[in-house]
Formats: C-alpha cells, sequence, structure tokens
C-alpha cells in the first residue's frame, strides 16, 4: 500500500474515531442528565410524600379538631374528611401510605384530633380510639339477589314502600348525578333496555347504620361507595380487559348466579369469554329468570320464548347490564377467567358442573341430570 494510500486511511481512521468519541460524550451526556432527572424526580416525590405524611401544624400545640367518622366508611372516605377538617395534608398519600403499612380497623365515631399530630399518630387514634360508635341497625345484602329481592329487604329496613324505593333509585335525575360523581358509572346503565340503572351496583355486604331506620339515599350511597372502592382496587385487571366495566359487571352476575364454588367461577367465566369470542349466544338460564322477572327452578322452552334483550337464548352478546349482586370475586373472575377450551357447561341441582367441549356430550349431560330439578320443583309445589 502506498505511504498515500496509508495517510488517507489513517485519516478515515482518526475521524471515525473522533465521531465515536463524540457520540459516547454525548450519549453519556444524555444519560447522566437523564438519571440525574430520575434522581431529581424521586427526591422531589420522596421528599413530597414524607412532607405530605407531617403535621399541618408544626407547633407543639397545634389545633384541636372534632372529626366525625361515620358508621361503614371506607379508608378513601377517611382520608377525604380528615383532609376536608384540616387534619393532614393530602388524602391520596393517607390512603396510600395505609395500604402500605396494611393498616386497617378504623373505628367509627367522633374523635377530637389535633394538627400538630403526625399521621401515625392519627392512624393510632383512629384505630385505639376511645370512642366507637355502636350501630343501631345492620342490614345484610347477600350475592346474587336482583335489584327487585333487595328493595323488598331495604323497604323492611328503611320503612319505606318498595314502589318508592325503585321511583327514588330510577329516577333519571337522581341516576345522573350518581354517574357525575362516581367513577364507575356510565352512560351504559341509562341504555333504555336496562330494567334498573342500578342494578348490580349495589355491592352485597353487610352494612351498619346509625338510625334505626336510615334514609333510603344513605343505604344505596353506602352500597355504590362500597363497589366504589372494589372497583378503585382492581383497576389494574379492569383495564386490562377487553370488556368495560359495565360488562364485566354484567359477565360477573351471570357467573354468580351459575357457581356455587370460586374455581366453578373463574372457569364459567371462561366459557362465558369462549361463547362471546366465537359469537355464540350464551344461552344462560339465569337471565331468561331475569327476564321474566321471577326464579325459574327448571327453565322449560316455553320460557325461552320470552321476548326480551336479556333472553340469550335470542340474543347473541351480552344482556344490557347485570342481572344481579355481584361479589368481587366474581367480578374478578369475569375479567381475569380462566383459560379453557369449554364452550358449554351444566350446573346440577347439587351445585356440580359439568364442562363440555362439544355440544353432543352437553346434551347427554344435561338429560342425565335434568329430573333433579324436576324433583326440586315438584317438592316445591
Amino acid at each position: 500500500m502506498s505511504k498515500e494510500k496509508k495517510y488517507k486511511a489513517n485519516d478515515v481512521y482518526q475521524e471515525r474515531a473522533s465521531q465515536a468519541k463524540t457520540v459516547r460524550k454525548i450519549v453519556f451526556i444524555s444519560l447522566s442528565a437523564f438519571f440525574v432527572v430520575v434522581l431529581a424526580v424521586i427526591i422531589g416525590g420522596y421528599t413530597y410524600f414524607v412532607n405530605a405524611l407531617k403535621p399541618v401544624d408544626a407547633s407543639d400545640d397545634g389545633q384541636d379538631v372534632e372529626v366525625h367518622i361515620p358508621v361503614n366508611t371506607s379508608t378513601s372516605q377517611i382520608a377525604q374528611i380528615l383532609e376536608d377538617e384540616g387534619v393532614i395534608r393530602n388524602a391520596t398519600f393517607f390512603r396510600y401510605y395505609t395500604r402500605y403499612k396494611n393498616e386497617s380497623g378504623f373505628q367509627a365515631g367522633t374523635y377530637s384530633l389535633n394538627t400538630s399530630m403526625d399521621t401515625d399518630e392519627i392512624i393510632e387514634e383512629l384505630k385505639d380510639g376511645l370512642v366507637m360508635a355502636e350501630a343501631a341497625t345492620t342490614i345484610v345484602i347477600p350475592e346474587g339477589l336482583t335489584l327487585n329481592t333487595i328493595t323488598e329487604r331495604l323497604s323492611e329496613f328503611t320503612g319505606d314502600s318498595q314502589d318508592d324505593i325503585f321511583s327514588f333509585i330510577d329516577d333519571e335525575a337522581f341516576v345522573q348525578s350518581l354517574i357525575e360523581e362516581y367513577d364507575m358509572l356510565t352512560e351504559e346503565i341509562l341504555d333504555e333496555d336496562i330494567h334498573h340503572p342500578l342494578e348490580g351496583y349495589l355491592f352485597p355486604a353487610s352494612y351498619q347504620f346509625d338510625e334505626e331506620q336510615p334514609d333510603i339515599e344513605a343505604v344505596v350511597r353506602s352500597m355504590l361507595d362500597q363497589m366504589q372502592l372494589v372497583y378503585n382496587e382492581r383497576q389494574g385487571i379492569i383495564n386490562a380487559s377487553d370488556y368495560t366495566f359495565h360488562e364485566l359487571l354484567t359477565i360477573g352476575s351471570i357467573v354468580e348466579r351459575e357457581a356455587r364454588e370460586r374455581e366453578d367461577r373463574f372457569t364459567i367465566a371462561g366459557v362465558l369469554h369462549n361463547r362471546l369470542n366465537e359469537g355464540m349466544m350464551l344461552q344462560v338460564d339465569p337471565t331468561v329468570a331475569y327476564a321474566q322477572g321471577e326464579h325459574i327452578y327448571m327453565t322449560t322452552y316455553d320460557d325461552l320464548e320470552v321476548d326480551s334483550p336479556y333472553n340469550t337464548y335470542q340474543h347473541t352478546g351480552l344482556p344490557p347490564g347485570p342481572i344481579s349482586t355481584v361479589r368481587e370475586e366474581a367480578l374478578v373472575a369475569a375479567a381475569d377467567p380462566n383459560e379453557t377450551n369449554y364452550l358449554y357447561f351444566y350446573a346440577r341441582y347439587n351445585g356440580e358442573i359439568i364442562y363440555n367441549e362439544e355440544y353432543d356430550a352437553h346434551l347427554e349431560a344435561r338429560d342425565a341430570y335434568r329430573h333433579e330439578w324436576q324433583e326440586a320443583a315438584e317438592d316445591t309445589e
């Protein structure tokens, strides 16, 4: 190789080396800047979080504040009350902090707190305070109940007639106000095909109240608050689903009416997903019973003729809305079901679920055990 070529090759090498060095500097500076920014954000966030947990008033005396925590108040609601009363700096951080420390057991009652108390002191006061409200009355709403049955119970509980209760909770202006207040509620519940907008949204649980006959709105809001809490805590699987929360509640309500055992809830949910993905009719008996507004021991061919968008033997896809109350586990099953190849299931009277991939095998199972439901129906006559 000639000297001239050697010099040119060396020049090219030097130029490339210089460019590579420049690139490395740029990358290094960029990464350094990035890590500095990230570190600053972390430090700033940590500092803000720590400060948010400090007393509102750093002085020794502070200011006494009387805070009332009603019965059935969730941690999120307690946090908001404390912020509104000026006892803590930030309700969101209080909620995350209690979750991080796995704190629970907050007692209802009226407390004398002080603005000089830090978050840990407030938590202990709410857990160990001497003032504790005793519930005057309690109502239990089980899983799998229709709103029609719930309102019968609420009528006895509140002293209002069932018709008055339905007039109140079905009122469009009231429902619209709830949609504006609760994140979980959307315009979907105002679909004209839906029997009752709040069907499925009243969380099944035990509820305590200070009054012997509490106001119906207070009762309804307590149940909605509890469902909102579940909605907030299950955002991960809800957002990961292909279905809206309303649709997941609808699937969950069907699961609730079909399954008794935990594993069956997740497998039945998987079957329902499979049928929806295949564009098949769901053909589940509880939706027919809901369409007719009555309990049916054994669905007959005549029952399947009921003209209703809830009749999943006549319409593909999901019914317009939930058909019953839904426990949290059924909602989770609806959002994150078992993966299965089953397309059919048959529920025996004893609670056993028989699953099949083929329709002929499903018919055999149905014909083999159908007499159990016939005998049960005869026994009740």
